[in-house]
C-alpha cells in the first residue's frame, strides 16, 4: 500500500531540498565580510553589533534565496531587471525590514541625510543578494544541478 501525498508537500519539500544545496555555497565568512562593508561606516561604535550583523544575514540569504529561485526563469532567457520588476514586492518588504530592523538596533540620530543614506544602502545590499542568487540560480539550471 503506498501513502497519498499532496502535490503541495511534494513541491514544499522540493523547495526545502533545493535551498539547502544553494546555501551550502554561501559562507558565514561572506555574508559578515559584506554586512561589515556595507554598514559598518553608518555606526560609529568601536564594536559592531552582533545584533545588527545577525539580521543583514538573516535578510542576506532571504534575498539569496529569493533571487536563486529565479534562476530557472532566467535559465531560459529572462533578464534580471525582469526579474526585479517580478519580484518587487518581496525585495520591498525585504528592504524595509532591514532599514527598520538597523534604524531599531542602530540608535540613529534622526538625521534625514543618514537615514536616507542607509536607506539607500540597504537597497544596495538587498539588490545585490538578489543579483547573486539569481546568479548562482541560473548556474545550478546550467549544470544541471537543481
Amino acid at each position: 500500500m503506498t501513502v497519498i501525498t499532496s502535490f503541495k508537500e511534494k513541491r514544499k519539500e522540493k523547495q526545502v531540498k533545493f535551498e539547502r544545496k544553494l546555501l551550502r555555497e554561501l559562507t558565514l565568512e561572506k555574508l559578515t565580510k559584506e554586512v561589515t562593508s556595507y554598514f559598518q561606516p553608518f555606526f560609529k561604535q568601536a564594536r559592531f553589533s552582533q545584533a545588527i550583523e545577525d539580521g543583514s544575514v538573516d535578510v542576506a540569504i532571504e534575498a539569496y534565496l529569493l533571487g536563486a529561485s529565479f534562476g530557472r526563469v532566467g535559465h531560459y532567457g529572462e533578464s534580471f531587471e525582469t526579474i526585479k520588476r517580478r519580484c518587487y514586492e518581496e525585495e520591498k518588504y525585504l528592504i524595509d525590514t532591514l532599514y527598520d530592523y538597523l534604524q531599531y538596533w542602530g540608535n540613529l540620530s534622526d538625521n534625514d541625510f543618514v537615514s536616507e543614506s542607509l536607506y539607500l544602502a540597504c537597497e544596495q545590499y538587498v539588490s545585490r543578494w538578489i543579483q547573486e542568487g539569481f546568479d548562482k540560480g541560473i548556474m545550478r539550471y546550467k549544470l544541471r544541478l537543481h
